[in-house]
């Protein structure tokens, strides 16, 4: 299963990356001003990350693509890395998918 790992960032705000069970990053999150905010970002993706209907499938500037994943308000809760084929990012969707529900929060803070 994978894991949740929480972080403070360099100008003392917080996030989170969803990491899959071998370790590679597969979500990162928006940069929260409060701990409490970042905690509910890991909770909105816990809810949001099972429902194919809630990411948005994208191609970067430079035609690589991506995918965000959306709470139910439309707001962007993380965002993938970029992938070097439609299948890579499709792959990386279902390990949200899968890991994004149950997995455990690491803080770093």
């Amino acid at each position: 299963m994978g894991t949740y790992v929480l972080n403070r960032t360099s100008d003392s705000q917080f996030m989170f990356n969803l990491k899959a069970g071998n370790n590679e990053t597969i979500l990162t999150s928006e940069r929260y001003t409060t701990k409490a905010n970042a905690e509910n970002g890991i909770e909105s993706v816990r809810a949001n990350s099972p429902y194919d209907g809630q990411y948005d499938r994208l191609t970067s500037t430079n035609n690589k693509p991506y995918f965000v994943l959306k709470a139910t308000n439309g707001q962007v809760i993380g965002k993938s890395e970029l992938y070097e084929s439609v299948a890579g990012r499709d792959n990386g969707i279902e390990s949200v998918k899968t890991n994004g529900p149950g997995s455990v929060v690491r803080d770093d803070t």
